[in-house]
């Protein structure tokens, strides 16, 4: 697959491409120099399980801010930078493992250079990110539009420019808010680079239609052995973009680890509170370090069958549910105490 030839990065402490495994990223989206806020908010991703995080660098203020704070988090730090070198020069000093820049939109060559040669003397990489959003004018001519093919030569232009300045560390992104533009781009890229890819769908939206999105897109591209690093791109609480990219990398048999919580679709037969019940349990779920599947049923037509194929699992009933595991009934008891039977059993779990 394509992610198993891609050259090895390191990122801080992590390493990318090669065949090792794919991370999970996420960006702030607090104001970069309040360092106590933007802080707590990557102390809280990365309980979640972001393993790479990014902030954005708009002035020297918030550059500065970089040292500070990656002195009080435990993952990978990227700056984010647009428009002015000197932010992007200003944050590999002061402690950024990574830096994200277009180098279309840096300025002269000169200040591309200045970059690139602070980030080769600081042995720190660069991440190439084009969107389609920002696609070069004469790109947007050439195709007759803004183009999966316009999307990767605008990407290969700027490699191009960072290796002819005598630099190889790098990674690509490219992003497009049209699903199956993105994934095409992604499949033209794959073809001509080994460079590692970070990949995403970029303001897919809302939790709800930004997951739809993101898992859509992320799932063709990463199906094909594309992609080192992912992000789910959320208008919202970035942790949500954490829970969604580990289950999407999980469905895909890309990532194991974490409780696996099924549930019924309920219907008429429904005669306990499911729809809650099951938000709860996956809610608990979150915090136990178990490769297990938990079923969480609502009638007597199917739900045994499924709680028993789990290795844990309630069948609701009439105001009540049977609490099964590895196949077999536990006990039945109220509905009010099925969540607290659930936890005593994860919390006992063997």
């Amino acid at each position: 697959m394509h992610r198993d030839n891609t050259k090895v990065v390191t990122i801080g402490d992590r390493k990318i491409g090669g065949g090792n495994p794919i991370l999970i990223q996420s960006m702030t989206n607090t104001r970069t120099e309040d360092v106590e806020a933007t802080t707590a908010q990557i102390l809280e991703l990365e309980q979640a399980g972001c393993e790479i995080v990014r902030c954005t660098v708009p002035d020297m203020t918030a550059a500065k801010a970089l040292g500070e704070i990656k002195r009080r988090i435990h993952i990978p730090l990227v700056a984010d930078i647009h428009f002015d070198y000197k932010m992007a020069i200003a944050a590999m000093e002061n402690g950024a493992d990574k830096i994200r820049i277009n180098p279309g939109n840096i300025g002269s060559a000169e200040k591309v250079k200045a970059v690139v040669d602070t980030a080769k003397e600081l042995q720190i990489p660069i991440r190439i990110g084009v969107n389609s959003g920002s696609l070069e004018r004469q790109l947007v001519e050439k195709y007759g539009g803004v183009t999966a093919q316009g999307i990767v030569e605008s990407a290969l232009d700027k490699v191009h420019m960072v290796e002819d300045m005598g630099y190889d560390d790098i990674v690509i992104s490219i992003k497009s808010s049209d699903v199956l533009m993105c994934v095409e781009a992604h499949e033209i890229l794959a073809q001509k680079t080994l460079y590692p890819l970070h990949v995403g769908i970029t303001e897919a939206g809302t939790v709800q239609s930004g997951n739809i999105k993101s898992a859509i897109g992320l799932g063709l591209i990463l199906r094909q052995g594309i992609g080192d690093t992912v992000r789910v791109s959320l208008t919202g609480d970035p942790v949500e973009e954490i829970r969604s990219a580990k289950l999407i990398l999980r469905t895909l048999g890309l990532r194991k680890g974490g409780i696996e919580v099924v549930s019924c679709p309920t219907c008429g037969r429904t005669k306990i509170d499911l729809i809650g019940l099951a938000a709860k349990v996956e809610k608990l779920v979150e915090d136990y370090p178990l490769e297990i599947k938990v079923a969480v049923m609502g009638c007597g037509v199917n739900g045994p069958g499924e709680a028993r194929e789990a290795d844990l699992g309630i069948a609701g009933g009439d105001g009540e549910g049977l609490l099964f595991k590895k196949g077999e009934i536990l006990r039945k008891m109220p509905e009010g105490e099925l969540l607290n039977a659930l936890r005593e059993e994860l919390d006992n779990w063997k």
